[in-house]
């Protein structure tokens, strides 16, 4: 049967708009999911990658929960490859038996060229890979490395006097500007 088109329908009133829940601000890529803050203290941080990271479904899920420390880990190259060593990341909180372990090794997936150019400078004496940062991008995890020369004491001593320096003069542009 058909139906009468000749009536005219009574007209809805609008759907109220509803704002649609944010995202998680590490998932969104807002926020960085680990930073490694001791790597500028101990290191002088030169060239830096972005490199993607192989992981297993539980491990991007544990990072996405802030379960992530990169405090003491390190690339490493081996056969034209690139790992992340003593990357902490947490198990899963609602992971079963089949969770992964926290420190296993991680490929990181860089291209080739890349492979070439970081090997030939950690050949040099003193350079080393350090991971800076883990943070998503389009949905993927990223860290970001860097080729890094190791501090002295003296080193460190002068950064940490910079920064105070730094943040006197800071200060004091502060409280001129609010005169």
């Amino acid at each position: 049967m058909a139906r009468n088109l000749s009536n005219p329908t009574v007209a809805h009133a609008p759907k109220p708009v509803v704002k649609e829940k944010d995202r998680d601000p590490v998932a969104a890529g807002k926020r960085d999911a680990a930073y490694n803050r001791s790597a500028s203290f101990n290191y002088f941080l030169t060239d830096k990658y972005e490199a993607g990271v192989a992981l297993r479904g539980t491990e991007v899920k544990s990072i996405r929960e802030g379960k992530a420390n990169l405090k003491d880990a390190y690339g490493l190259l081996k056969d034209g490859e690139c790992f992340l060593l003593n990357a902490h990341i947490g198990p899963f909180s609602h992971g079963n038996s089949m969770n992964h372990e926290a420190l296993r090794t991680r490929k990181l997936l860089l291209h080739k060229l890349e492979v070439r150019k970081l090997e030939a400078a950690t050949r040099q004496k003193g350079f080393t890979l350090i991971p800076v940062r883990l943070y998503f991008k389009n949905g993927r995890v990223k860290c970001e490395i860097a080729l890094a020369k190791g501090k002295m004491e003296y080193d460190k001593r002068a950064t940490e006097r910079k920064r105070e320096g730094d943040a006197e003069a800071k200060a004091a542009m502060a409280r001129a500007q609010r005169r």
